[in-house]
């Protein structure tokens, strides 16, 4: 299930953003973060799957009936169990009208993720 980010799971969050290769470093991680925090149309969901655990994160941008997707990541131990597609599902029924993109990084899962879904 999706969660909205709030402040309270920041370290969870720049826990999971740092999965992702160009964003290993502590202070891009918090310029990330705070990049995210500053606009309303900036959206960071966090994943918890079924067991409770906080195991994905999807950062999207949303505006004029497209929602791009800029970051996702899952925990190591999670991949391969679709949590990446369960994201974009979620996500995509939070905004059923809007036309799901990708950055150059997400745009080739996004991809998959329509044919499987579609």
């Amino acid at each position: 299930m999706l969660y909205k980010y709030k402040k309270d799971y920041k370290k969870i969050a720049m826990g999971l953003l740092s999965l992702i290769a160009n964003l290993k470093d502590v202070s891009r991680l918090s310029t990330e973060i705070d990049w995210y925090e500053a606009e309303d149309e900036r959206c960071l969901f966090l994943w918890k799957n079924e067991s409770g655990d906080f195991c994905g994160i999807i950062g999207a941008e949303i505006s004029d009936e497209v929602v791009l997707v800029r970051h996702i990541a899952v925990s190591p131990q999670y991949r391969d169990e679709g949590v990446s597609f369960a994201m974009l599902t979620a996500l995509s029924q939070m905004y059923p009208d809007y036309k799901m993109m990708g950055s150059f990084e997400v745009g080739p899962l996004i991809t998959q993720w329509e044919k499987n879904h579609g």
